[in-house]
């Protein structure tokens, strides 16, 4: 019986340093980099923190990213977008707040994900039933090839901007609009 609770003890104590080496507060280094990036679009700030992975060799389409599947828009934790008011993103309203950005790519339409679920790992605990909003938005090639997953905002104009994937050979717009 000693044996069994001193295992127990063991599994609990590695399932914890394994949940705080996770967490995206840690500093310690990570194969896929943790990352951000943000815009004041007219008056609302948004922001994007994602984790960064890179191609390595891979099937990014096949393996990392599988077309046709939720996925988590990153590594580690589930990406996350901040909007500190309302915003129209592809021309639909998003409330102020924030949510964890997933995407279902595709060859010819990527369908982008807010969950109001903000706080869950991956995309493994993705439920439908959360979605705050689903828009979606056709994939180009990019104008070169991107070793790591990074998201900017491009095409700024005075109420508008817009976030870009840009991954492999790939470039996926996302056009964010101050709400009026």
């Amino acid at each position: 019986m000693k044996k069994k609770a001193a295992l127990m003890l063991v599994a609990v104590a590695l399932i914890a340093v394994a949940a705080t080496a996770q967490k995206r507060d840690n500093k310690e280094a990570r194969p896929s980099p943790n990352a951000a990036v943000s815009q004041t679009i007219g008056t609302t700030d948004v922001s994007v923190t994602y984790g960064r992975p890179a191609v390595k060799g891979r099937n990014v389409w096949a393996v990392l990213a599988p077309y046709g599947k939720v996925w988590r828009t990153g590594a580690n934790e589930c990406t996350t977008f901040t909007a500190s008011k309302d915003v129209l993103v592809e021309g639909k309203r998003l409330a102020a707040g924030t949510y964890c950005l997933f995407t279902i790519p595709t060859e010819g339409e990527w369908t982008w994900i807010f969950s109001k679920n903000a706080t869950q790992w991956g995309a493994f605990s993705y439920k439908e039933a959360e979605d705050a909003l689903r828009v979606t938005s056709k994939p180009h090639a990019s104008s070169h090839p991107h070793e790591w997953l990074t998201l900017s905002f491009e095409h700024l104009e005075p109420g508008s901007a817009t976030l870009v994937l840009h991954w492999e050979k790939l470039a996926v717009p996302l056009k964010i609009q101050e709400a009026k």
